[in-house]
This record gives structure tokens, sequence and C-alpha cells, in this order.
């Protein structure tokens, strides 16, 4: 068998692989020696039909099988004797042949990108500094009490903490606009949940009343056909309400599941919870920062179909089907980006995923189930699965070797709970 491989460009490679005649045609005549005991042909004794009547029936079809079988086979070995490893399922272009002729095709495939030298780490990591205070969880907890809250109609102006009742109807230069109206709708004021300024004018109005506000819309409002522009409303307000607090009390905690442990196992609960979202919170900012990083210190080259193969993954998944094309085409190339590099530094480390995290991973995966050990067996089971999780895992183990043998320099950040919280709330740009 000869091989011969060529660059045509980037991570292309053209590989043309020859393959004796003899080959072909040994195989060829033993499948067709093999065929004459099970075939039944007129004129003939099972098992006697001569092997050039067979070869003259059978000839044509069982060739094309032995060539097809060939290639697959001599595809992988032509890649070992190479040391190639293609990104993807190579396109294969058989030249035709006739008995007697040696076999040869061309294979096209992308390549894996190779890293010359070691990573690079030539970036500073900023780390958020907070912990849940006492002050943190007293607005938790208060937000759980409007989260409860009842209304009662009051005979007085609305104020910042009431629910309105609001018809509205909206003009840009006198003309409406799409979605301009709304009828008997709820707005709290003072919840934001309005344009700017909109609420605040409705404040100071009892029910019964009608005026005109004047709005103007924000540069980044999703409508682009309002966004920056001002507009008038015209309003009537059906009912103020003064929204009313639950007792912060061991009946309040029983609405949460709390049954037999009061308020303060609540409040153990909401900390304990709260907690939980800051470690994640901050772990997922130091791996987005190492990634970053990474990707932006050690510039890689990926195969094309990587990216297709990833991009066509994400636009199956329901979380990004409104994602502008061009956003979702640059996210898939980073995470094939980010694959070749967390492997690459894997490799040059020697890292092996821990079975610990793993296990400790998909028992957290599992405990919001409500049999959590046939979750557990199911991933163990399943050997996909599995490995989702161990790929995960590694990734977090990579992202901890960076951090602590890497040499990066980490500054503290001071900043508050629900500002860490704000900030990994809003949408990535």
């Amino acid at each position: 068998m000869q091989v011969s491989v060529e660059n045509t460009g980037g991570l292309e490679r053209r590989m043309t692989v020859q393959v004796p005649a003899e080959r072909i045609d040994q195989e060829v005549t033993s499948r067709l020696q093999s065929m004459k005991s099970s075939i039944r042909l007129d004129g003939f004794r099972p098992g006697k039909v001569p092997l050039q009547v067979v070869e003259s029936k059978y000839g044509v079809q069982v060739r094309q099988e032995v060539i097809e079988q060939v290639i697959n086979s001599t595809l992988h070995e032509a890649l070992t004797q190479e040391n190639i490893r293609p990104a993807g399922e190579p396109s294969i272009s058989p030249k035709e042949t006739n008995p007697g002729e040696e076999l040869e095709f061309v294979a096209t495939f992308e390549v894996f990108p190779e890293i010359d030298g070691d990573i690079k780490y030539s970036f500073s990591i900023t780390r958020p500094a907070v912990e849940v205070g006492e002050a943190d969880i007293k607005s938790m907890l208060e937000k759980l009490r409007k989260q409860r809250a009842t209304s009662s109609v009051v005979d007085r102006k609305a104020q910042t903490g009431d629910q309105v009742v609001v018809d509205f109807e909206g003009t840009i230069d006198g003309n409406p606009f799409t979605g301009n109206r709304g009828e008997q709708a709820p707005v709290v004021l003072g919840s934001n949940s309005m344009i700017p300024g909109f609420e605040e004018q409705l404040a100071g109005l009892s029910a019964g009343e009608e005026a005109t506000i004047s709005v103007t819309f924000p540069d980044d409002y999703p409508a682009g056909d309002v966004a920056g522009k001002a507009a008038e409303f015209r309003v009537k307000i059906h009912s103020v309400s003064e929204m009313v607090l639950p007792e912060l009390d061991d009946e309040f905690a029983r609405a949460f599941g709390m049954e037999d442990k009061g308020l303060e196992g609540l409040r153990a609960e909401v900390t304990s919870n709260m907690q939980r979202e800051l470690k994640s919170i901050i772990s997922t900012s130091m791996k987005d920062q190492v990634f970053t990083g990474l990707l932006e210190n050690n510039p890689v080259e990926v195969p094309r179909n990587l990216i297709d193969n990833e991009l066509a993954q994400l636009q199956s998944q329901q979380e990004y089907q409104d994602i502008d094309s061009t956003q979702l085409e640059a996210s898939a190339e980073r995470r094939v980006k980010l694959g070749v590099l967390v492997s690459e530094v894997v490799k040059q480390n020697q890292l092996q995923v821990d079975p610990d995290r793993v296990r400790e991973a998909i028992e957290t995966i599992a405990a919001s189930y409500e049999k959590p050990e046939e979750v557990i067996q199911y991933y163990y089971g399943n050997q996909e699965t599995l490995a989702n999780v161990q790929s995960a895992v590694m990734e977090d183990q990579v992202v901890d070797w960076v951090l602590e043998n890497a040499g990066l320099e980490v500054q503290d950040d001071q900043t508050t709970f629900d500002a860490l919280v704000e900030a990994a709330r809003q949408p990535k740009g």
C-alpha cells in the first residue's frame, strides 16, 4: 500500500492511497469461492456451480463490496501509518478500477491543529470578593415577603409600592406603534417593569383620573422601530391598591415548606441557597476569565466542519433559538477553539479526570429529582451522558490547574451580593 499526503492549505489534507491489485482480486476470488456452496442455479447441482459462472453472475457486485470494505480498512491503516488524526469524517473519492488494476482513492479531510510549544498564560484574573452578609439575607427575606404580598384597594393617590390598574395608549409623533396599547394592566410602581419614567408619572394619580405622560424609549429597547424615540401615553387609572406584606414569622415560613423548622429554618435555607448561588457565580466568572485568557493568548485555527457540527448542536437547543446566526456561529467557533486548548492543557500537564468530582457532579444533578439513585444509575449506565459530565468536570479541573499553577496575577474586586447577581443575569455581549 502506497500513501501520499498533500497539504492543500490551512488544516485541509488530501491523502492518496494506492492498494495493490492482488489484495482486491484475492479477496474477490475468496468470496466467490465461499459462495459456491450456497448458490443454487438451474442446471447445476448444489455446490457444483463453476467459479466462472458464479463470477459472471455475482462478480461485479462482490467486487464493489470488497472495494468499499478495503477502502474503509486501508483508510484507517493509512491514517495510522501517517500519524494523522482527522477532524471529522473524510470525503472519499475512489478512482474507477478494473480487475487486475490497483485500487486508488483520494481522502480529503481537515486535521486537528497542532499547538506549537507550551500553552501561554500571560493574563490576569479578577476575583469577585464578596460574602453573604446579614443585610443580604434580610433583603432576600424581604423579596420573599413581596412575592407573597396581597393587595387592598385604597381611596388615595398612588405612591411608590402601590399597584395600579391602568389603561394606556401611546403615540410617537402622533402615530400609534406596535404594542402601544394596554387595558386593565396591573403595574407596581417602583418595580421598573415599564419604560423608564412611566411608573414615576403614575404616582400621584387616583382611581378615575386620566393623564398624558411623556417618556423616551431606551436606545437599546428590543423593538428597534421605537428605540430612542420620544412617546406620549394617554393613561386612565382604574384602581389603586396598597400592597400588604405578610408578617415574617413561622406561619410565613410554612408557606415555603418549613412546617417544623419555622422562620429560623427558612432563614437557614435562604442563607444556604444564597451561598450556593454566590459560589456558582464566582466559579463561572473565574472560568470565563480563564477561558477568555487562553483564547486571547493562544490563537488557534480550527477545522470548519467542527464549527459546523457545534453550530448545528447549538441551533437545536431551545435556549439558542432566538440568537442571531452570526453571534451563534461565533459562539460555536469559540467552543471548538476552547475544546482544542483545554485538551492541550490536559495533555501538556498530564491531567486525569477526578472520579470523585464526577460523582459529586452527578449527585448534584440527581438531587433535584424525586428518585436520585435512579438518576445516578442512569448516568453511570449511559456512556455518552457520563462522558458529558466527565468533560465538564475536566474543564473545571483545567481552570483550577491554571489558577493554581500558571502564575496568574489574581486581583480581588470588592462588590456586593446583589451587584454580582445582577451582573451575572445580564446577557453576555
